[in-house]
């Protein structure tokens, strides 16, 4: 059921990412709301579908992108591969890890896309992409941290709800 609900909800949030937050950006960063919604998700202690959201969000990515096949996806793979250890390392203190979680996981999914971008031959500049892109992009995705965790905690404790002890 986990798994399943995460095709609307992805779906949902591409929608949105580019229909109205791609049209705000920052400089020329934008949010990441499906990212934002993985590491949300992943960072959820009782949370056993964390890859299967990666592997949903990222496809959904790919096909409304113009990114070269397979650079959504492994961005997206080492991100929830970064939350994954920041849940089992700082597990007491969950909004440090988000913030973490999403401050790296923004860097490797921007920084695989622009290595993937000038592998296919794009005349992308390192240093400005990284100044105009990378860093509004980091910013807009911490502004949206919070509000993407605490809804995503509270479908995580709908479908994953705790046993009472007897």
């Amino acid at each position: 059921m986990a798994t399943l609900i995460a095709i609307p909800i992805m779906t949902g949030l591409m929608i949105l990412q580019s229909s109205i937050i791609s049209r705000v950006p920052l400089l020329q960063g934008t949010p990441d709301l499906l990212l934002l919604a993985v590491l949300a998700w992943t960072l959820q202690k009782r949370v056993q579908s964390a890859w299967q959201w990666c592997i949903i969000a990222a496809v959904i990515f790919t096909l409304v992108s113009a990114l070269p096949l397979g650079a959504a996806l492994l961005g997206y793979i080492l991100s929830t591969g970064v939350a994954l250890i920041l849940r089992r390392q700082v597990w007491q203190i969950p909004i440090l890890a988000l913030f973490v979680a999403v401050l790296l996981g923004t860097f490797v999914s921007q920084g695989v896309s622009l290595v993937a971008l000038r592998l296919v031959g794009d005349p992308i500049p390192i240093l400005q992409s990284f100044n105009l892109v990378i860093l509004p992009s980091a910013l807009l995705n911490l502004l949206f941290a919070i509000p993407a965790f605490a809804l995503l905690g509270d479908l995580a404790s709908w479908l994953y709800p705790e046993e009472l002890e007897a």
